[in-house]
């Protein structure tokens, strides 16, 4: 059977579009995980109930499919009230998956400063939380950065299940092309590839960076 690149290059405006959305849900999504990361990596740095109600938190997304949280979400919480846009819906699931791994990932680079940092800085006058902000956090995002960015890439990825609520991104419009075209190979091959190549961006950034910070 011939490959027909006429398909891709006639449908290359939507695929376009359905790589705005997916970039677009990709950044909220981060933007929500790096938030909600950074305030349970640093909560649960102390011992108590709270860090412990936290680490259930990240145990229960970190060890249940994404998929399930999603439909979780948007199925499962309309049933007691509370209802949504898909799009927050999507956003939501996929920040709240990728906070429990964030907050791992900060809550070990913030183990990674010497204790001896913030005491210095509290020695000097700063508050617990000034010293925090001031002096620890900016040298652990420095050894968080390429983690983060690599999240960054996992939450792009994880992005193409949002599909399943029909919002327009990138694997759902190469679905619809499909249903019209009935030429899956050169269809999700296209989106495969616009998949990897983003990906790919997103590594060099992280090789690039790390290397900067090696400097």
């Amino acid at each position: 059977m011939e490959f027909r690149t006429d398909i891709i290059v006639t449908n290359a405006g939507a695929i376009a579009e359905g790589v705005c959305m997916t970039l677009l849900l990709t950044c909220f999504s981060f933007l929500v995980a790096l938030a909600l990361g950074t305030v349970v990596g640093v909560l649960r740095r102390r011992a108590g109930l709270l860090s412990a109600l936290l680490g259930g938190y990240v145990s229960f997304f970190r060890g249940t499919p994404l998929l399930i949280q999603l439909f979780l979400i948007y199925y499962g919480l309309p049933s007691i009230g509370l209802n949504m846009p898909r799009y927050v819906a999507a956003v939501l699931s996929l920040g709240l998956n990728s906070a429990a791994y964030i907050s791992e990932i900060l809550r070990g680079a913030l183990g990674a400063v010497p204790r001896g940092q913030e005491e210095a800085a509290q020695v000097l006058g700063l508050t617990r939380l000034e010293a925090l902000i001031f002096i620890v956090f900016p040298q652990a995002l420095r050894v968080a950065l390429p983690a983060l960015v690599n999240a960054f890439s996992s939450i792009l990825k994880d992005s193409s299940l949002v599909s399943v609520l029909s919002i327009m991104e990138l694997t759902r419009i190469g679905q619809l092309i499909y249903t019209r075209t009935y030429r899956a190979f050169e269809i999700y091959l296209a989106v495969a590839v616009v998949y990897y190549l983003l990906t790919e961006m997103v590594a060099c950034f992280s090789r690039r960076l790390e290397r900067v910070l090696e400097a």
